[in-house]
């Protein structure tokens, strides 16, 4: 393993203590992506929401029923959810 200054761990520190905080804002970003994207950049932002959310542990029949819809709306309310609920 690596030698840090005390400068760099102080950073690596700061990103894992708000890593969820920065895994909620990718996906409000994806989001707003999936409103403006059309054909297979959709799919691919798509396939990114779905990647995200299970790394969040977020229930099995709801990202099956989001990804069956495929509506941004949806994915925006279920964040919201998530970030009152967190």
């Amino acid at each position: 393993m690596a030698d840090y200054t005390p400068y760099q761990r102080t950073i690596i520190d700061r990103y894992y203590k708000n890593l969820d905080a920065i895994k909620f804002q990718r996906l409000f970003e994806l989001a707003t992506d999936l409103y403006l994207a059309q054909g297979k950049k959709r799919d691919r932002l798509w396939k990114q929401v779905e990647e995200s959310l299970r790394r969040l542990e977020f229930p099995e029949t709801r990202l099956a029923h989001l990804l069956q819809k495929r509506d941004p709306a949806l994915l925006l309310g279920i964040l919201k959810e998530l970030e009152s609920g967190a």
